[in-house]
């Protein structure tokens, strides 16, 4: 029985050591998200599928109208069918619908202007683990973490907010970031509310307590 106990005993030592372990590590692995980070110029809006885009072709309004950017990533106008739109700028798009109508018009001249903004999956905010409401979230220029956590609605109970991190992509080399949720939310230390970027990952690990 005592061997019993014993063996208990050292389980539940070992589960704590482990537990502390990775709590030191988890908040030293990565190093903290500041805005040095963020002097990456936030790059053009994409379009994606679900944004809408209304197309303006100048001296030709019967052609001129609104489309929804399909599940596929494409549009279709009366002139131009099943057209690329997600990953290109609204310029970039407008200069290939010019190409497209060219066939049947002399020098068209297009306007598109995105107006139900989501994006590619690519250039959203993702945020998983221990939010309210985990989600992907449209970027907004300028978008801040206090922004992202306002939208998923805060941490749970369970969050480890101190040890949630940022990925990011810089340079085509996928990195990780701290962030200090419980600092900005329940502290309201707004030292630690740092700008967001086109792609970032947010992960907000549980409490190992």
């Amino acid at each position: 029985m005592k061997t019993i106990f014993l063996d208990i005993d050292y389980s539940i030592h070992i589960v704590f050591l482990c537990s502390i372990f990775l709590l030191l590590t988890g908040c030293a692995t990565y190093p903290l998200l500041s805005d040095s980070e963020n002097d990456i110029v936030s790059r053009d809006y994409l379009i994606g599928p679900g944004d809408n885009v209304d197309i303006i072709v100048w001296r030709n309004p019967e052609i001129s109208m609104s489309v929804p950017v399909r599940p596929d990533g494409k549009i279709t106008t009366p002139l131009v069918e099943d057209l690329p739109a997600s990953g290109k700028t609204s310029t970039q798009l407008a200069r290939d619908i010019e190409e497209t109508l060219s066939r049947y018009i002399q020098e068209p001249v297009v306007t598109v202007v995105v107006t139900q903004f989501v994006g590619p999956y690519s250039e959203q905010i993702r945020v998983i683990g221990e939010a309210a409401e985990p989600q992907a979230l449209p970027y907004r220029e300028k978008m801040t973490l206090m922004d992202v956590m306002i939208a998923v609605g805060g941490m749970t109970d369970f969050a480890a907010g101190n040890r949630a991190r940022v990925i990011r992509n810089i340079d085509g080399e996928q990195m990780q970031f701290r962030v200090r949720l419980d600092d900005l939310i329940r502290d309201g230390d707004v030292s630690a509310n740092v700008p967001m970027l086109q792609g970032d990952v947010l992960v907000i690990p549980e409490s190992f307590f």
